[in-house]
């Protein structure tokens, strides 16, 4: 049973984990669990869009859906395998983890966790079975391992002005780019370019951009086997010491060492 055919089944027990492991590339359409949702990304990237943010999950992170919160999630690509387990809620409140939306590197304790509840695959598991309690341990350790989460959220808009101006940097996005450059190809003025981003994104333009360059650098390293300063040169950085940095500060985690993840 795929993701899209579980979603009624997901909310059925609400004292149950519901475990869901799956290999697969499409789009789940806005939705919505009476659980909390952690799901772990294998091998591939994820996005999730919740009102008018797009948070991106690369490789080896996860991410946790408070209950209630409506979502859509898209599996970029056919390698990506989803590890999703589905936590009843009646604890939430013993820690604000719970309520907040979150992406977050996975320890290998935790990866080795979530991937030995794939014995339970396409199931609820609840107080009647075996190892219950393995799954509760698992979501209390959560808050204890919850480190800084990954500030990767690409903002989108109805503004036709303002979609035709980020579909212009997605596909220049290796260009050398600037306000005032990108202005001019709107006519406009950068000061006009500049409240336009912050009233329909409620970003910068200078964010936006280096947001985006991460974004399509993450998806480059994990899809591709370009040399890291091939990727950094394809999304407009021409020193790799300013890209590396830059991606640093995005992941916590150096180009190089994100791929051998």
């Amino acid at each position: 049973m795929g993701l899209i055919a579980s979603l009624p089944e997901i909310n059925k027990r609400a004292a149950s984990v519901f475990v869901m492991h799956e290999k697969s590339e499409k789009l789940i359409p806005l939705h919505t669990h009476n659980k909390g949702q952690l799901s772990y990304v294998e091998g591939g990237i994820a996005y999730i869009t919740i009102g008018e943010r797009t948070y991106v999950i690369p490789a080896r992170h996860y991410f946790w859906v408070p209950q209630g919160v409506p979502h859509m999630l898209r599996i970029a690509s056919n390698a990506t395998v989803l590890r999703s387990l589905y936590f009843y809620a009646y604890d939430d409140h013993a820690n604000a983890f719970y309520s907040r939306l979150g992406i977050y590197p996975a320890s290998e304790l935790l990866i080795q966790m979530i991937n030995y509840t794939e014995r339970w695959d396409g199931r609820h598991v609840d107080r009647r079975d075996h190892n219950f309690e393995f799954l509760v341990a698992l979501k209390n350790l959560l808050p204890e391992l919850n480190n800084k989460a990954l500030p990767i959220v690409l903002p989108t808009t109805e503004n036709d002005d303002m979609q035709k101006i980020t579909r212009y940097l997605e596909r220049n996005v290796g260009e050398a780019l600037t306000l005032e450059s990108v202005a001019r190809h709107f006519n406009m003025s950068g000061r006009s370019l500049s409240r336009l981003f912050r009233a329909t994104l409620q970003i910068s333009f200078l964010q936006y951009l280096k947001t985006l360059r991460m974004i399509k650098a993450i998806e480059m390293i994990l899809r591709t086997k370009h040399p890291i300063s091939d990727i950094a040169f394809a999304v407009g950085y021409s020193n790799l010491g300013a890209f590396s940095n830059a991606f640093y500060e995005f992941t916590q985690s150096r180009p190089s060492d994100f791929r051998k993840g």
